[in-house]
């Protein structure tokens, strides 16, 4: 394949069938962040503490399992490439395995504890199985970085609708199929967010493709780490991801909480069948939608680690604003959390295209690709953010008092407003100032292309003549 045909533009039907992938993850990622830590202790009776400490301590797994995913996926040779053949099986265990966590039965409180360990351990090695290879699928899908970013805008765009869709529908369905039994509705709509996420998954198997076929890759795992750890732009993106997904994470995991306990709502519907805390998330994602559709635009005229940090300071201080709002204020609340989500939607897009010129990065540095080590060790980071961004409003409840279902003390709506605005606003911040110590710009970018489509016409045609 010639360098001009495999650089050619993405079509719009393969970009959008990519962008189902995320959409696919984000009817779970997007139920865990937003309705997790709330079923745990609101439904199945679980302590707020304990919780949090299980989703810290089931990332150990993770800290195994996602690396070797990437060491996995790099080794992997098929008819239907490196990474695109998991999207075909991993998926179905992802699919039931998603249901198991909901199933919620009835045991003592220590069986319930151990069924969440054991069944979010489940489920996120299902996740590590087919996302890792799909997040990797990216950065075989063009040799051109200007064509990744637009794959990846595809990608946020539908992550974002498809948690849009479980802010606005989760809780309208939890409460028509469970007819006021939360468990029974939480398990029945965990169903179709399972069903819809494997039919997903397929679709992006079926109309994707793998244009970068390196050569079978030959070097140690001792090789594959040596190589990362010598990528400097990807120690500090890794960083910064982890700090600004821990900062999102523990917003939408409070979401529930601000709304019922500090804005005193009852969960009536306030429009069509829509309660405020499906408004307040759903039109909140609207704005995570216009960030991704708009960061094409802003990466085309500036640098992207300063869209970052332009992006996470904003934030930060929507954050702060936000806080001082007393409960009558719910509308302006949903305002600023909308730009703020906005801001969110810009970083998260150049986030993920950021991972792809690393792994481009480090094979012009050291001559080894190592795409899957590279985004499977990301979303290891990614995952322990979002573990502890959920983790975290958990223990906060538990130092403040918080009783569930119980008209809350003044101690425990102040630790409600600190996970929901102060924390976040800590970790956007620090987030964002790590980003200063990125080193790829633009102009590196497309020296690293040039060089590397030389680089693989040369060795191209050297296989050819040895054979």
């Amino acid at each position: 394949m010639t360098p001009t045909s495999a650089s050619a533009p993405l079509p719009f039907r393969e970009k959008f069938a990519y962008g189902l992938g995320d959409m696919a993850s984000n009817f779970y990622l997007g139920f865990f962040g937003l309705f997790l830590l709330y079923y745990y202790t609101d439904v199945y009776g679980l302590a707020p503490a304990a919780v949090g400490t299980m989703l810290l301590v089931t990332k150990i797994v993770d800290a195994v399992s996602d690396p070797a995913m990437g060491l996995i996926a790099d080794r992997t040779e098929s008819r239907w490439g490196k990474y695109r053949p998991y999207l075909l099986f991993a998926a179905i265990p992802y699919g039931l395995l998603g249901y198991a966590l909901l199933v919620g039965p009835d045991l003592s409180d220590a069986g319930k504890l151990v069924y969440a360990y054991v069944s979010y351990t489940a489920v996120m090695l299902a996740f590590t199985a087919v996302n890792v290879p799909y997040s990797a699928l990216l950065a075989v899908i063009s040799p051109s970085a200007e064509e990744r970013t637009r794959a990846t805008t595809f990608r946020f765009i539908l992550a974002s609708l498809g948690t849009l869709t479980v802010g606005a529908f989760a809780t309208p369905l939890k409460n028509w199929l469970g007819a006021g039994d939360e468990l029974l509705g939480f398990r029945l709509t965990m169903v179709i967010f399972a069903v819809l996420s494997v039919a997903l998954f397929w679709t992006t198997f079926a109309f994707t493709r793998e244009r970068i076929r390196p050569e079978p890759h030959r070097g140690t795992i001792r090789e594959d780490f040596g190589a990362l750890l010598k990528n400097k732009s990807w120690l500090v993106l890794v960083l910064s991801g982890i700090l600004i997904v821990v900062g999102l994470v523990a917003r939408f995991a409070s979401i529930v909480f601000y709304v019922k306990y500090f804005i005193q709502d009852d969960g009536s519907p306030v429009f069509l069948f829509f309660d405020r805390t499906a408004l307040f998330t759903s039109i909140g994602l609207i704005g995570q939608v216009v960030g991704a559709l708009i960061t094409p635009y802003l990466a085309s005229r500036f640098e992207k680690h300063h869209l970052v940090i332009a992006a996470n300071l904003l934030h930060c201080v929507l954050l702060l604003a936000g806080y001082v709002l007393t409960p009558e204020g719910f509308w302006l609340a949903t305002l600023l959390h909308t730009i703020g989500i906005m801001t969110f939607g810009i970083t998260i897009t150049l986030l993920f295209s950021m991972y792809t010129d690393c792994a481009e990065y480090g094979e012009w540095r050291t001559g080894t690709r190592t795409s899957g080590l590279i985004v499977s060790a990301s979303m290891f980071s990614l995952k322990f953010g979002s573990a502890l961004g959920g983790a975290l409003p958990g223990f906060i409840l538990a130092a403040f008092g918080f009783v569930a279902n119980e008209t809350q003390s003044a101690e425990a709506l102040l630790g409600i407003g600190i996970m929901f605005f102060i924390l976040p606003a800590a970790f956007f911040l620090v987030g964002g100032l790590i980003m200063t110590g990125y080193g790829i710009d633009r102009a590196t970018l497309e020296q690293i292309e040039s060089e590397l489509g030389i680089r693989r016409v040369d060795g191209g045609a050297q296989a050819e003549h040895t054979a």
